[in-house]
Formats: structure tokens, C-alpha cells, sequence
């Protein structure tokens, strides 16, 4: 079992490459990366395009990513060993994920038949649908809606072959989706936040020292 950590972003709307920001004195990149570690044999690290250097932040290889989060997920994929069964997948962004999210989104897989698994929170808020002019189309029923984090978990070659497609999506999940495979959730954490701005470092660092 193999992870790729994507951390290939721009830090648009945290105003700075947020993966290199420091958490508790280390970067956020290393907190994903030892986030992975007790569940992977081995770690791939995607950083944006020309931040490759001597540092790996504790991952067994660092490639650069592409010019999109799919793209970048693909290049990641691309450096796993042929020989991993199970790839996992896992945002930078996201430094807090604990062992026993990655374990239950694994087991989903390797135990329970899934061709990917995906944590899920419930969504307390009502969710509408706009059209351009932002007039209300729909109300969703959030009984049937969840908020999906990473670290995602896929067949290895079912999610080589997702990616093969060149189609793009937000999450690795919608690509497997389309496949006609089965994805299922397993319960979110509430504290595996994703960071994007800077107040959610500043949150993400109280739940560290809480």
C-alpha cells in the first residue's frame, strides 16, 4: 500500500504556497506525509512545478505536478510501484487526518469489496442549487449529502486506469466513479480540516496543542 500526498498547488486564496506554511514549527506538507506514513509502505510527495529540490519532507519520492490537481494526482500515481495493490490519496491540505481514517478508508478496499472509499462528514448546512444569474434551481435534500475529505483509497489499478482517461475532477473518487465502480464512505473527522486560508492554520495549530 502506496500514498501519494498532493501538495502541487498555488495557494491562491491563502495568499502564499500554504503546503510550506509552518504548523507547530514544521511545515504542513510534513505533518500529510507523517500522516501517511504508519499506513504506507512507501510515500510519494507531488510539489507545484519548479519547488522540487533537496528536501523531501520525509517521503520516499518527490515528483513535480502538473497543471491541475488531476494532473498532478496522475504524475504521483505514476511514481507508486507497480507492485502496490492499494494507493491511497491525500491532500496536503488536510495535515491533521489521523491512522485510523486512513485504516478504515484501506479496509474499505481491501476487505470490503470497494473499488475506492472516501471519508464523508454530514453537511449541517441546507445546500441550494444556482443557475448563473444565482437564482435558486434547487434545494438538496442534505439527508442524502456528505462533505468528502482525503486521504481517499482506490484498487490501484483501477484507479491507474481512472486516471488513464485524461478526464479532470476535483477528487480522485469522481474519476473511479465514472468507471461504473463502487465507492463507498466511511465516517469523516470533523478535525481532519482542510487548510485554506490562514485562520484555518490558526485553527488547525489550537487543535494540535488542545
Amino acid at each position: 500500500m502506496w500514498s501519494v500526498v498532493v501538495a502541487g498547488g498555488s495557494g491562491q486564496r491563502f495568499g502564499t504556497l500554504k503546503q510550506f506554511a509552518l504548523l507547530a514549527e514544521r511545515p504542513v506538507v510534513e505533518w500529510a506525509v507523517a500522516a501517511c506514513r504508519d499506513s504506507s509502505s512507501g510515500v510519494v510527495l507531488v510539489l507545484p512545478p519548479g519547488a522540487v529540490g533537496p528536501v523531501d519532507f520525509g517521503a520516499d519520492a518527490v515528483v513535480e505536478g502538473g497543471a491541475t490537481r488531476t494532473g498532478s494526482v496522475c504524475r504521483g500515481v505514476a511514481a507508486v510501484p507497480e507492485t502496490a495493490e492499494v494507493i491511497v490519496v491525500h491532500d496536503a491540505a488536510r495535515p491533521l487526518a489521523s491512522e485510523d481514517l486512513f485504516r478504515a478508508v484501506i479496509d474499505a478496499v481491501t476487505t470490503g469489496g470497494a473499488g475506492g472509499a472516501v471519508p464523508g462528514v454530514p453537511v449541517s448546512d441546507t445546500i441550494k442549487v444556482v443557475d448563473g444569474s444565482q437564482r435558486v434551481t434547487a434545494t438538496l435534500d442534505r439527508a442524502a449529502l456528505v462533505a468528502v475529505q482525503t486521504p481517499q483509497a482506490f484498487d490501484a489499478a483501477l484507479l491507474r486506469r481512472a486516471h488513464a482517461h485524461g478526464t479532470e475532477a476535483t477528487d480522485d473518487a469522481a474519476l473511479v466513479e465514472a468507471l461504473g465502480a463502487t465507492v463507498r464512505v466511511v465516517p469523516g473527522d470533523p478535525r481532519n480540516l482542510k487548510i485554506t486560508t490562514p485562520a484555518d492554520l490558526e485553527l488547525a495549530e489550537h487543535l494540535l496543542r488542545g
